[in-house]
């Protein structure tokens, strides 16, 4: 993929949407991974954030036609579930062990291994982003590049870590719950996208609230403790080399920590875009925010659109948005500056 002259040009014929499942075993237990795509092309891998699977947290992304044109032409797709996220995942029995946040990223590689699969592109949202950039930490030599949504990095603060745990007894006694679900849509979306009392909620809110219905309460519960409990992994951040593009939505309870993770990544090759009028959940709130940064992301690895192509009329960004330094050749992809999206509510 590092090869220019391995160029993959993309028209605007939509890929099939059909994947295949696989249930993987790993040293931890078992693992849903869904497969979209031709499995001779480069891997991008995905992981959601809490309570989410790739249907919830990454439709929205991929049912945008130049997204999905953009992915699925240069990439075959593992999207992977946290154990019992996946579609109809049953309770995880009580006498399963509690897995860490090392566990779950340790899953990855058998997931890798599984499919014979070298190094990948890493694609996550919050809590799932935290659990891909702990696997790139572990496993550097398998990672390509790292696109992170709304990311952590911090071991949870006080705040934080009380707030999960009154969520988390809510999830152990009362399951998925009015107030689990109120409070994980919020976790979410921004406030415009939930609506108020005047204004109806968004209708994706509302599929994802719908969505929330289907997981089991003790799952999410697992997964929840496991982030929790996750540990500060800030200081190797900057041994990381593999390039990192970081987005985030500038109503997202996790700017700020964002921001922090990308302060602390080496600024060669990594870059941050700032989505205004968006919560954490980019991929679904305002996946056309997206589009632009990872077509020139992904130019420094050989991969590019048509010009004509270049600039979606339906997206908030265009080349004028972004700093010229990222448009040269010699930085294209190496040295990633930070850039922010302009658009306003109407968008």
């Amino acid at each position: 993929m590092g090869d220019s002259s391995d160029s993959v040009s993309i028209d605007m014929e939509t890929p099939s949407r059909s994947g295949k499942e696989y249930v993987v075993e790993t040293c931890s237990g078992y693992v849903s991974v869904s497969v979209y795509g031709d499995q001779d092309k480069p891997a991008l891998v995905t992981y959601p954030d809490l309570a989410l699977n790739h249907i919830s947290c990454f439709q929205g992304l991929f049912f945008c036609p130049e997204a999905c044109s953009l992915l699925l032409h240069n990439f075959c797709i593992y999207h992977i579930s946290p154990p019992g996220h996946e579609l109809g995942a049953a309770t995880i029995s009580p006498d399963d062990p509690l897995l860490s946040a090392d566990d779950l990223a340790d899953q990855i590689a058998d997931v890798l291994n599984y499919f014979g699969l070298d190094a990948v592109m890493c694609m996550g949202v919050t809590a799932g982003a935290y659990i891909l950039t702990l696997f790139a930490m572990k496993y550097r030599q398998r990672v390509l590049g790292l696109i992170l949504i709304s990311p952590l990095c911090n071991a949870p603060s006080w705040t934080e870590w009380l707030y999960n745990k009154v969520l988390s007894n809510l999830l152990y006694y009362y399951g998925m719950c009015g107030v689990v679900k109120e409070l994980l849509l919020k976790r979410f979306f921004s406030k415009e996208a939930r609506g108020s009392a005047q204004v109806p909620e968004s209708d994706v809110v509302q599929a994802c609230r719908r969505l929330l219905d289907e997981r089991q309460g003790l799952n999410v519960w697992r997964f929840l403790e496991a982030m929790n409990g996750r540990r500060d992994i800030s200081d190797g951040l900057r041994k990381l080399r593999c390039r990192s593009l970081i987005f985030v939505g500038e109503n997202s309870p996790f700017h700020s920590e964002a921001l922090d993770m990308t302060s602390k990544l080496d600024r060669r090759c990594s870059a941050l875009v700032e989505v205004q009028a968006c919560g954490s959940m980019v991929t679904e709130e305002q996946p056309h925010a997206m589009l632009i940064p990872l077509e020139y992301f992904f130019m420094g690895y050989g991969m590019y659109r048509p010009p004509r192509l270049s600039v979606s009329p339906r997206s908030p960004l265009s080349p004028i948005c972004i700093s010229p330094e990222l448009l040269s050749p010699e930085s294209m992809g190496l040295k990633l500056k930070p850039i922010k999206t302009r658009m306003s509510l109407e968008v």
